[in-house]
């Protein structure tokens, strides 16, 4: 895979970006962008561990039954679903269908249900590298895993949560703009 893909636009972009519309709506208004908020960061730690073994643009195709059928996924709500709420979301073929992933989401929700306002988002953000961090020249330079992402990955597992991986953290890092791995000369690069 080339580290830089020329879209229908013209702009240069991540190569993993390829040709699909939904991935270069989310490469270019979503990936690596700074996101903060419990809520907003626990539907990315929910989906980025729905997303483990498969690909990125499954969960991203199936996003918005996810959120509709984790009720927007706000944790004081999804903290409730019960043994029934299991068994409707495992019959559901508009998100991805695995029980071990659907309680964890439920267990995680309430984990950050009990947690004080504001607490996940300043946990979360404390990992997050410091500036001077060299942008990746191609893809190849892109890590799956880094000491913070481990360190981040330990914390929230001490903590109870689940499907919170090294890798899987790394993801989410990428994704919620905690870490910025556009390469150099993508658009969103800068250059």
């Amino acid at each position: 895979m080339s580290s830089l893909h020329a879209g229908p636009d013209d702009r240069l972009r991540c190569g993993w970006v390829g040709d699909d519309d939904e991935y270069r709506r989310y490469h270019d208004d979503e990936w690596g962008q700074p996101l903060h908020g419990d809520r907003a960061l626990f539907e990315k730690m929910a989906l980025e561990g729905f997303q483990a073994g498969l690909s990125w643009i499954t969960v991203l195709r199936k996003r918005p039954r996810f959120r509709e059928v984790f009720a927007g996924f706000d944790p004081q709500a999804v903290a409730q679903f019960g043994a029934d709420d299991v068994e409707r979301l495992m019959a559901d073929a508009g998100i991805i269908r695995n029980r071990a992933k659907i309680v964890a989401t439920i267990s995680n929700a309430a984990l950050v249900r009990d947690m004080a306002d504001g607490e996940l988002d300043s946990l979360m953000w404390s990992f997050a590298p410091g500036a001077g961090r060299a942008r990746p020249r191609e893809l190849a330079d892109v890590p799956a895993v880094t000491a913070e992402s481990t360190a981040m990955s330990k914390a929230l597992r001490a903590r109870g949560f689940r499907f919170v991986g090294p890798t899987t953290m790394y993801a989410l890092m990428q994704s919620t703009g905690m870490v910025d791995d556009h390469v150099v000369g993508c658009w969103r690069a800068g250059g």
